[in-house]
């Protein structure tokens, strides 16, 4: 069979997906809505207003799709996936209430705590509960300590307040600030101590496959300091997680987190992503995403030799443990360079040179729009650069070498992707 294929998002990680659809010998045409100047190449970008669900569904039936793959977490949890799948068409990605284990930290939490799953100790509560949440904070006084706005916040909703003074001064930002819808509803977690890590799942609703684990730099500061960003950088695979790790990751928290969302009726289909702190007692869940990670996607995906729609058509036919995913044994850096000035105020506009120069890597765009056939910034991370190499050390070295060459006013990046991993393997 092959497909006609929509493909929903417009950053680095829907690029990346793009990318690696195309190049599949079953897929018949590849629309992405709205998708980016990158994507442009690999298909046909649309101009879709993907919340409008009935205009989804008239594109997809005059366009004859035959396989809508979500790539954002927001249309997830608004219930697009529900919507496409009642109307008989085949869907990638979770349902609604499977999709709050993003949508939702206190669902995740909660449902973590009924099915066993390793993760820090929490408590919840509701945004006119703010002053207990306070005095709790108060009476715990353990520092640093996590406050995680409930809702989407678009990887921005976490603050590690490190004193008493920081911690109720970070809980009237969450009560007042532009985080308030999201922190409704306030999630209050122990720190936990270790090193960061994330595994990737692909899931039909009854089986899963692992397809790669990566580790992500949320910090916009060298050395993991400054402000949380949607990811300045990731490399994979990440030497922390060793063969034996991800043996316990499959057992004590994939198989019981896709076993549990099944039994509790809310059978996960799509990418799970566990972000997951690695602790002296073991692999906790810090997080989950219903998505492939941005920008982990784009150093998971290209080490698939596997067909990248066939495994993807796989799960939306239920078919997923007949699938064989074969992965190579490189390692891959992806360095995200951004606007100035992100992640709070930014400029936009910006002229991007140089990526034609790129040779020895791939440029997958994030936040770029052609004008007047000049290539622009429009967002805040703006490209990623991806090199491969035999070893964490080649990858990181040739991306770094690629990103030398382009260009744009006030650009930035982290210089420091991967240094993690580098002291683990050297």
């Amino acid at each position: 069979m092959s497909y006609n294929v929509l493909l929903i998002g417009s950053g680095g990680r829907e690029h990346t997906l793009a990318w690696g659809i195309a190049k599949s010998p079953k897929l018949s045409k590849l629309f992405i809505a709205p998708g980016n100047p990158g994507t442009a190449s690999l298909g046909d970008n649309v101009n879709l207003n993907v919340s409008d669900h009935n205009a989804v569904l008239e594109f997809i039936e005059s366009n004859a799709i035959d396989l809508t793959v979500i790539g954002p977490e927001q249309p997830l949890v608004e219930g697009i996936a529900d919507f496409l799948d009642a109307k008989g068409h085949a869907v990638f990605g979770p349902k609604q209430q499977a999709a709050m284990l993003e949508g939702s930290k206190e669902f995740a939490k909660d449902f973590m705590k009924r099915q066993n799953i390793p993760t820090a100790k929490y408590e919840v509560f509701s945004q006119d509960e703010f002053d207990k949440a306070a005095e709790y904070i108060k009476s715990e006084n353990n520092y640093p300590v996590v406050l995680k706005a409930d809702g989407l916040a678009a990887g921005k909703g976490v603050l590690i307040p490190e004193s008493e003074e920081e911690a109720l001064k970070a809980l009237e930002e969450l009560r007042s600030g532009s985080l308030s819808g999201a922190a409704s509803r306030l999630v209050i977690e122990e720190f936990m101590e270790g090193e960061e890590a994330s595994v990737f799942a692909i899931c039909d609703g009854d089986s899963f496959k692992v397809i790669g684990n990566a580790q992500d730099h949320k910090r916009v500061g060298e050395g993991d300091t400054g402000l949380n960003t949607g990811g300045m950088g990731a490399y994979s695979p990440a030497p922390i997680v060793t063969p034996e790790l991800l043996q316990n990751v499959e057992a004590d928290i994939i198989k019981p987190t896709i076993d549990g969302m099944k039994a509790e009726g809310y059978p996960y289909q799509g990418i799970l992503y566990v972000g997951l702190m690695i602790t002296s007692e073991g692999p906790k869940v810090v997080e989950y995403n219903c998505r492939f990670g941005d920008p982990e996607c784009q150093v998971i995906v290209p080490a698939m030799r596997s067909d990248l729609l066939e495994v993807i058509a796989a799960c939306t036919e239920g078919t997923l443990s007949e699938a064989v995913i074969d992965l190579d044994s490189r390692y891959r850096c992806t360095v995200v360079m951004a606007s100035g000035g992100y992640p709070e105020a930014y400029e936009k506009g910006k002229e991007i040179t140089g990526i034609e120069k790129v040779d020895k890597a791939i440029v997958f765009h994030a936040g770029t729009k052609m004008e007047a056939g000049k290539l622009l910034t429009n967002g805040g991370r703006v490209l990623n650069v991806v090199a491969e190499g035999e070893t964490l050390k080649d990858a990181i070295d040739a991306s770094y070498a690629q990103i030398n060459k382009i260009h744009f006013d006030k650009a930035f990046y982290r210089s420091d992707i991967g240094a993690k991993g580098l002291k683990r393997v050297t």
